[in-house]
């Protein structure tokens, strides 16, 4: 008699019960060892037999049925306010590595602005994702009114706002701060001058007081502040031409919060005639991709920006999971990276 086939018929969706019956064990058994965050209570050959039966099969989980036994979608939502940024790619880069590592999708959204960011994240409570990371937040962030009243589970990147409610992950912008102005004071500059992000935004608001801080800690004053309106380069530019044309004498270095903000100034430092670094020295943050190609190379701040995405979501599994998270920022330090635009 003609062994009975263990396959389901060609039309039919493979459910986790044809796994099982091919794989010889339990249902439960094959819920357990294709759980999204691994496999739990299930010997490791037994589970590589679950997978190369699923595998066989062309088996794939129904992510609703388990979204409703479970109450997790395994989905996890990323707010950036400017995917072009080339800040965000690596960061991103670390909550995808770990999310999948729990088995978990990211869904990745651009926003800015706190009506935008409102709406997606509106969008995405209804998407049922099962947390958020956001790298969205401002000093005084009204999001996080609404993200505590919503009960939604989620962490701030790169930036923390004033009220310390919600776990951040952050680079150390004092640590930054008195890396670079030792540097340069090191190197003979003696008026520092600072391009500053944006007031509203931690990031821009922090590395202004530990530029100052760091100035103050060697006894030396300011040689110039200038706010930037973004971090770009336009801005950069067009901050660079409003400082030099009010400030006398010359600032010798430029002490920039981001390195777009840095190219801006090298574009205004070239249109005055001014050379980096024989005149003016150029430093930036972040260590962007490229940084050190554009010429002269540029001196920067390298944050452990695959790393803070990595904690982020770390931080956000063990929310999920029932584990106690303080509200602190988690700090990480950064490494000054010395290159040909301070003299």
């Amino acid at each position: 008699m003609p062994r009975r086939s263990t396959l389901p018929p060609a039309t039919a969706a493979v459910t986790i019960r044809d796994v099982a019956r091919a794989a010889g064990v339990h249902v439960s058994t094959v819920s357990r060892a294709l759980a999204p965050a691994g496999p739990a209570g299930v010997s490791a050959e037994v589970a590589a037999a679950i997978k190369s039966a699923a595998l066989r099969l062309g088996y794939r989980p129904n992510r609703a049925a388990s979204a409703l036994r479970t109450g997790r979608t395994h989905t996890i939502g990323v707010l950036l306010p400017d995917i072009a940024n080339p800040l965000f790619p690596p960061i991103l880069q670390g909550i995808e590595a770990h999310a999948a590592a729990r088995g978990s999708f990211v869904l990745v959204a651009n926003a800015a602005g706190a009506v935008a960011v409102k709406a997606t994240l509106q969008r995405m409570l209804a998407q049922q994702v099962d947390g958020v990371i956001l790298a969205t937040a401002v000093r005084r962030d009204p999001m996080v009114d609404f993200i505590v009243e919503s009960g939604l589970n989620a962490v701030l990147v790169n930036r923390a706002d004033d009220s310390g409610r919600l776990a951040s992950v952050v680079s150390d912008d004092r640590l930054a701060m008195r890396l670079v102005v030792e540097h340069l004071v090191a190197r003979g500059c003696e008026r520092l001058a600072h391009l500053a992000g944006p007031q509203d935004l931690p990031t821009g608001h922090g590395r202004r007081l530990a530029f100052e801080q760091a100035l103050r800690d060697l006894g030396r004053r300011p040689g110039g502040i200038a706010h930037c309106k973004a971090y770009s380069r336009e801005a950069g530019r067009d901050t660079t031409q409003r400082l030099l044309a009010a400030r006398a004498p010359r600032p010798d270095a430029l002490v920039c919060c981001n390195d777009l903000v840095a190219l801006g100034a090298y574009d205004a430092l070239a249109a005055a005639g001014l050379r980096v670094p024989a005149d003016i020295s150029v430093s930036g943050h972040n260590d962007m991709q490229l940084a050190d190609l554009v010429h002269p190379a540029l001196t920067t701040v390298r944050p452990p920006l695959r790393e803070m995405g990595w904690r982020a979501a770390q931080l956000l599994f063990e929310r999920l999971d029932g584990l106690p998270l303080s509200p602190a920022a988690l700090v990480l330090p950064p490494e000054l990276v010395v290159r040909g635009s301070t003299r």
